[in-house]
């Protein structure tokens, strides 16, 4: 067996670990180990790797956005930014058909402003919406599935961390990816919305509408959200204005949710405990898998997997548009079974190099962004995609009584809106690249 074949039975033994359940983590630990075993003949190469590559790749000053951007989600959780958030939504759009849903999205999205989690924001915002959407009457279907989408507002709306991760495989401006996202996240709330709109008028008895809030009420309700509206000033504007570098901003978003957690009277010492703590864990999950992924990606770069690959699809003479669309579908189809960091980072070095060979008709630059964000975004569809759909299982935990099979049903208005949004992406790029050209 050629080594280039060696790489690509590689992907079937990695996608049979995952399916034993083996963290994702440790398979392509296990399959990067063996695979560079295999090629070179001794473990010592890989022996070497292991203490090499552990420190190149941690030893980078853009990781450390990472725990600052999880660790102001931590504080952000805590210190009931969500009521605040849903409550000023639910005053300007209860009243409406489908109402108390849409303010539970624009509610998520607003949270994912602060948050880069989609797992965090689907939890935070499940506990606050789930009681008042069954309140007034939602079927179950609907109020799960609502909730499942708006999560994963979390990793479109910046700061995400995701992108970060996208960012630093693909060397990509951390800042104008940011940038990119903010038009893609309001058209993903926007299409949210409307799917809920329709719902309710095909269905128009399933939910009870919410009284009108007088407009003195909705404006002291949006006064109540301020400090999600100065921290995502202090972090996005920081940035944008050159005064923050996106590490620093993290740093300072960080620092402000803990203030205003503390203000709010819901820091105490066993919260703060528990948020780092959680931040800990989560920091080492996601670098665990960050390792387990540059392994892996090493094995297939000595193969000569990737580069063979770009050459072999550039002398197909394939239109790069139909590359892209058997691309996405591939994204697509993962995240049927993989969760998305573990996707990017596995799938990023390998399939961004063979893209840029391609010629869309655009700057490098700007089809590094452009192609980010449509990779955000089917990654993010396999949030509410079964059987891996890790948002619908939060939700579905937190409404025990209703079937999995409800919330997955839910969730399908919302990835056929989700796969209408790629569609508009990807014939009119300017949609996420004109705030960039914009400020820059």
């Amino acid at each position: 067996m050629s080594e280039y074949d060696l790489a690509l039975w590689s992907f079937p033994v990695l996608l049979l670990l995952i399916f034993l359940r083996i963290p994702i983590a440790l398979a392509m630990l296990v399959v990067g180990f063996g695979g560079t075993w295999l090629v070179t003949g001794s473990p010592m190469m890989m022996l070497a790797q292991l203490k090499s590559l552990t420190y190149s790749t941690f030893s980078k000053y853009s990781f450390s956005i990472i725990p600052l951007f999880l660790l102001m989600g931590q504080f952000a959780t805590l210190s009931g930014m969500s009521a605040s958030l849903f409550r000023a939504a639910e005053g300007f759009l209860g009243h409406r058909k489908g109402g108390m849903a849409m303010s539970a999205i624009g509610a998520c999205a607003g949270f994912g402003a602060i948050c880069g989690s989609s797992l965090a924001t689907a939890a935070t915002m499940g506990q606050v919406a789930l009681p008042e959407l069954r309140r007034y009457g939602y079927p179950n279907t609907l109020a799960t599935g609502a909730l499942a989408a708006g999560g994963t507002l979390g990793i479109l709306i910046p700061p995400s961390v995701i992108l970060v991760i996208y960012a630093i495989l693909a060397e990509q401006n951390i800042a104008k990816l940011f940038v990119a996202a903010i038009g893609p996240g309001l058209l993903a709330a926007l299409g949210y919305m409307l799917a809920v709109a329709v719902w309710v008028r095909v269905s128009p008895n399933s939910a009870a509408l919410a009284a009108r809030v007088p407009w003195g009420e909705r404006l002291r309700m949006l006064g109540g959200t301020w400090p999600v509206l100065v921290i995502f000033a202090a972090v996005v504007g920081g940035i944008y204005s050159g005064i923050f570098t996106p590490s620093e901003a993290a740093a300072v978003g960080a620092a402000g949710t803990f203030v205003a957690a503390l203000f709010s009277g819901q820091m105490s010492w066993a919260t703060f405990s528990q948020s780092v703590y959680s931040t800990a864990a989560s920091t080492a999950m996601i670098f665990m898998i960050v390792l387990g992924a540059g392994i892996y990606n090493s094995f297939l770069a000595l193969t000569q997997l990737p580069q063979e690959t770009a050459a072999w699809v550039s002398m197909q003479d394939l239109s790069p548009w139909l590359v892209l669309v058997v691309v996405l579908v591939m994204y697509l189809a993962f995240g049927c079974i993989m969760d998305s960091l573990s996707m990017v980072l596995l799938t990023v070095p390998i399939i961004y190099p063979i893209m840029v060979t391609l010629d869309f008709g655009m700057d490098l630059n700007d089809f590094g962004l452009w192609f980010g964000i449509l990779v955000l975004i089917v990654v993010e569809v396999g949030l509410i995609t079964p059987p891996v759909g890790m948002n619908l299982f939060i939700i579905n935990n937190m409404a025990r009584d209703v079937p999995i099979g409800a919330t997955f049903r839910g969730a399908l208005p919302f990835v056929l809106t989700d796969i209408v949004r790629v569609v508009i992406l990807t014939l009119c790029p300017a949609l996420t690249l004109g705030l960039v050209w914009a400020i820059y």
